[in-house]
């Protein structure tokens, strides 16, 4: 499959709406772990070398779910720090291809798999998921169409998220609004004077991420509820009457008052200062912990209309260059920590989706929901979802380079000028940097 086609290859598989999912977070983690590398690419074969961010702070329950796999395996799992975040995890993968002390299996995100598979960095799994026992129709669909390019698999889905919007429903009682997020942005902006009278003096209405820190993600949201987008395929749009109107948008909360931006959205939400958010699902957790009022959960605002809500969060991929039998036992591994009870036990623990048509049913599960209402707003929202543009997840530093206009445009810089510039910078990587390499 040509990758120009991903999006009608994700759309003809679909969401399953009966799918129970929970939430994830857009991209970081942290926590320590053992020092070590992957020994070599043919290295032992009895011992699989794990490179982890450690999504959601979830060192303690990937050792609980290495743990069960050893057990039922007879194999040994390093876990190794990869990094602080997905980024880091890339670029330590990126450095140790150049020689051969590479691991079985890492953690690839939404952004970074793309480049590495189209470099035959990454291992293509589908002649492996039948010798490894590995049933891919009991995955989400869209969730492991993610990690497809040209007709091949280069992932399977691990820590998955979608944003939500986050409300406080003291303040929204004291507004004289009712128990629910708003159906569009309009529909905010009509809302945001007396959220931001009751929220008070000093405070905000709405808190955001910043460019650095995954700005860049959720604003496809509003994007795409203006008719523009980043891309269409490969061709940038980020100039389209739109993609400028969701901008402009962004921008209007900004300028009238509304808006603070942060490195973690949901920070200022729990403390109080922001009467509402938008944030990873993998934030719930947080925001439970942190909250000292009652919270509610709702669908990013125009996403049940039009299916505006992006997909985020990170798979499991193989590097190419170890040999056949680290890649079956890698793919094993995979197979286990992303079961219906692993992927049940790290959505409990991280607030994560789990990535399993059927982990709904797990008792896990259950206990989770019933402890974190809230956590049920994304069972629904994941039928309202829709791939990211390319030129985010698909172009070479896409989501830095967007996340730095927008942070251009909130301190003031003429909107359209920064988006041609956007559009030039972006336009030319695509055609320099991937359309040589795609054929």
């Amino acid at each position: 499959m040509n990758p120009v086609n991903r999006r009608l290859f994700l759309g003809l598989l679909g969401a399953s709406a009966a799918t129970v999912t929970v939430a994830g977070c857009a991209g970081s983690g942290g926590g320590d772990s053992a020092a070590g590398g992957g020994g070599g690419a043919e290295g032992a074969t009895d011992t699989i070398t794990f490179w982890s961010n450690h999504p959601g702070n979830s060192k303690a329950t990937e050792e609980q779910l290495i743990e069960r796999f050893q057990g039922e395996s007879g194999l040994t799992v390093n876990l190794v720090d990869g990094g602080k975040n997905y980024e880091e995890v890339a670029q330590k993968l990126n450095a140790a291809l150049t020689g051969n002390d590479v691991p079985d299996v890492v953690v690839v995100s939404d952004v970074t798999w793309f480049n590495f598979a189209l470099n035959d960095q990454l291992t293509p799994l589908d002649d492996l998921f039948a010798e490894a026992g590995v049933d891919t129709s009991t995955y989400v669909d869209a969730l492991v169409g993610d990690y497809v390019l040209e007709g091949r698999s280069y992932g399977l889905p691990f820590a998955r998220s979608t944003p939500l919007f986050y409300y406080n429903k003291e303040v929204w009682q004291q507004a004289g609004l009712p128990d629910r997020g708003p159906d569009s942005w309009d529909e905010f902006l009509d809302w945001a004077p007396r959220i931001q009278e009751a929220v008070g003096g000093g405070k905000h209405a709405i808190a955001l991420y910043d460019g650095s820190n995954y700005l860049d993600w959720t604003m496809q949201n509003m994007i795409w509820n203006e008719g523009g987008a980043y891309s269409e395929d490969w061709d940038a749009t980020f100039t389209a009457a739109g993609t400028i109107a969701g901008v402009e948008k962004l921008k209007r909360i900004n300028d009238e008052g509304f808006l603070v931006v942060s490195k973690d959205s949901i920070t200022e939400f729990g403390s109080g200062l922001a009467a509402c958010a938008v944030a990873s699902t993998g934030s719930l957790k947080a925001a439970t912990e942190n909250a000292q009022f009652e919270f509610g959960t709702a669908f990013l605002p125009g996403a049940r209309d039009n299916s505006s809500c992006p997909t985020g969060g990170a798979g499991l991929a193989i590097p190419a260059k170890i040999s056949d039998e680290r890649k079956l036992n890698a793919l094993k591994f995979i197979d286990s920590i992303t079961s219906t009870q692993g992927t049940a036990i790290f959505a409990q623990a991280t607030g994560y989706m789990p990535v399993r048509k059927d982990a709904g049913e797990a008792q896990e599960i259950k206990e989770y929901l019933k402890k974190s209402p809230q956590a049920a707003t994304a069972i629904e929202q994941l039928g309202f979802t829709r791939p990211q543009d390319n030129a985010r997840v698909f172009v070479p530093n896409g989501g830095t380079r967007i996340g730095g206009a927008l942070d251009k445009v909130l301190a003031g810089q003429d909107v359209r000028e920064t988006m041609e510039q956007l559009q030039t910078e972006t336009q030319q990587v695509i055609d320099t940097q991937l359309k040589p390499k795609l054929g």
